[in-house]
């Protein structure tokens, strides 16, 4: 079933419910901000203190990023990973698939907000698949008549138990950029977080695992080569107006990305597909 919604201050969102899955989808920023399967935990990290306001980006789910991740190297001025996530997207598909599953498309088209801080034509569609697995891809294509470069990412918060108990698997002797200290390091073993964490990793393995303690999230991604793992810690999450204090400690931030030496140049006419695929297991 899909069903389209909206809270008491008109902001709107789809609602969807199949055999597998629960989601919902604002029509702002085409934010995926809940999943869960049926019979597990949700799969999704979402801030008690998230603001469902135009203009405002949502804290937690899978914001996307586009066209540029993090601050805009031209101009930092400009808002932080993009406008896309504050943009109204159109609803072009709607499918219930004969397996159980729950296919929506949305779009999102140049207007006069995105020239004036983008001067570049673009076709940007999002295609998010609710099942037992649930996939999204963020396909760009360069409707312009010169190239362009972007940088881009699925920002993706799972949920977890207790950050104490939470390791990261696959990213064992890689190189990463550490944001905080703006230096290249190389990755020991499993990823575990007792601080602020805040890294884009190079050459990731295709298929990353989160452990939480007895629980398990599988993530394989396709047309990245790097990706972002963060985690605010303390006194970050008390600046943050839309996290509570304790928020860290219940999420990750794993995020399928074309980040800093991975942005990709797209020529006219040409299209870049960024995807990601996960399940609690």
């Amino acid at each position: 079933m899909i069903t389209h919604k909206q809270f008491d201050n008109g902001f709107r969102y789809i609602e969807i419910e199949n055999n597998h899955a629960k989601a919902k989808i604002a029509l702002q920023g085409a934010h995926l901000f809940h999943y869960k399967v049926k019979d597990k935990s949700s799969l999704l990290w979402l801030s008690k203190a998230a603001y469902f306001e135009e203009g405002k980006a949502i804290r937690g789910g899978i914001p996307v990023c586009f066209p540029w991740f993090g601050k805009n190297k031209d101009n930092p001025a400009l808002p932080q990973h993009g406008f896309a996530r504050t943009q109204l997207w159109s609803v072009i598909l709607e499918e219930e698939k004969d397996d159980g599953t729950t296919h929506i498309r949305l779009q999102l088209k140049p207007n006069t907000h995105t020239l004036a801080q983008w001067d570049y034509l673009f076709d940007v569609n999002l295609d998010i698949t609710i099942g037992q697995v649930l996939s999204i891809a963020l396909s760009v294509t360069n409707t312009d008549t010169k190239p362009f470069e972007i940088s881009t990412a699925l920002h993706t918060y799972f949920s977890v138990s207790d950050i104490d108990t939470v390791s990261i698997k696959g990213l064992d002797g890689r190189v990463y950029y550490n944001a905080l200290d703006e230096k290249n390091h190389i990755q020991k073993g499993d990823i575990f977080i007792h601080e602020e964490v805040d890294r884009v990793y190079y050459d990731p393995s295709e298929r990353i695992t989160l452990l939480d303690g007895d629980a398990k999230v599988k993530l394989h991604q396709e047309g990245s080569n790097s990706l972002v793992v963060w985690n605010p810690w303390i006194e970050k999450s008390k600046q943050m107006n839309d996290m509570t204090e304790d928020g860290y400690r219940s999420m990750v931030c794993i995020e399928t990305s074309n980040a800093r030496e991975d942005s990709r140049v797209l020529k006219p006419n040409e299209s870049h597909v960024l995807k990601a695929i996960m399940q609690r297991v």
